[in-house]
């Protein structure tokens, strides 16, 4: 009898170990699975993990981001897109509100074509919006290019589409062919010295009481900002012309029209 119940305890004391045996090693198992699949989210949703490539869109998406406060459906009439420039146009103004344009170091100057194109009314406008380039005779006023010529005169393509009379408003003489093109020379420097450099031109207009010039009543700005940056080379300066007649000409500079670029806008 004593044997016969020696025999049962072992018995019993065998199942209890393994069973206890078996739980632990599910445990274990459900531990490791648990485990693994702590690593496995945290490796899935770590960007560190995933990496960068090389060329990423960031430098494009602060183009439109920087693009997008000036040239926009709520601020322009119509968008042209002459492939090298783009042009907010206001219908109103009969004239440019914005110009948005790429400077490559390696082309602005590259060929330098001597023959200038003539001035062309903007045909993708509708008549009674477009301007002409006989709203400036006898006006006083020159017909100044937002996008200079001088920076696209690398090819016969790029340089006609500066010569629409949508790129082009009313300019005090002087401010037109001296300080006007002091900072756009400039801007050709620096597009040779960082590989490249994004402009945006943005014009004041006074909206209630502007000037008004020629048969289209094209207005007349207060004046005008040149927006000057390359964010990989954490490059930017804005500068501000007043359209006015300047008292001693001879003494400009063009650090005189530096401006903080948080200043620049249409009002």
């Amino acid at each position: 009898m004593l044997k016969l119940t020696l025999k049962v305890s072992v018995a019993v004391a065998l199942i209890t170990v393994s069973g206890m045996a078996e739980s632990m090693s599910r445990t274990h198992n459900h531990q490791v699975k648990y485990e693994r699949g702590l690593k496995e989210a945290s490796v899935k949703n770590s960007p560190m993990k995933i990496g960068f490539p090389k060329h990423n869109h960031f430098q494009e998406d602060k183009e439109v981001d920087l693009k997008s406060r000036f040239l926009n459906d709520e601020e322009c009439d119509t968008i042209i897109d002459k492939e090298f420039i783009e042009i907010c146009y206001d219908y109103d103004f009969k004239a440019a509100k914005s110009v948005a344009y790429t400077l490559e170091g390696d082309l602005v100057n590259e060929t330098n074509i001597k023959e200038r194109p003539s001035f062309y009314e903007e045909e993708s406008l509708d008549e009674d919006v477009r301007a002409s380039r006989y709203d400036y005779t006898n006006t006083g006023f020159d017909r100044g290019h937002m996008a200079p010529d001088a920076a696209f005169d690398w090819s016969e393509e790029s340089l006609e589409s500066t010569y629409s009379m949508a790129n082009i408003i009313p300019q005090i003489p002087y401010v037109n062919r001296e300080m006007w093109t002091d900072v756009e020379k400039y801007a050709r420097r620096k597009a040779v010295d960082l590989g490249e450099v994004k402009i945006i031109n943005v014009v004041k207009y006074d909206e209630d009481d502007a000037e008004r010039i020629g048969e289209s009543k094209i207005a007349v700005s207060n004046g005008f900002y040149k927006v000057l940056y390359n964010e990989e080379e954490e490059f930017e300066e804005c500068y501000y012309y007043a359209n006015k007649e300047y008292d001693d000409e001879s003494k400009d500079k063009l650090e005189y029209h530096l401006v903080d670029c948080s200043e620049v806008g249409y009002k």
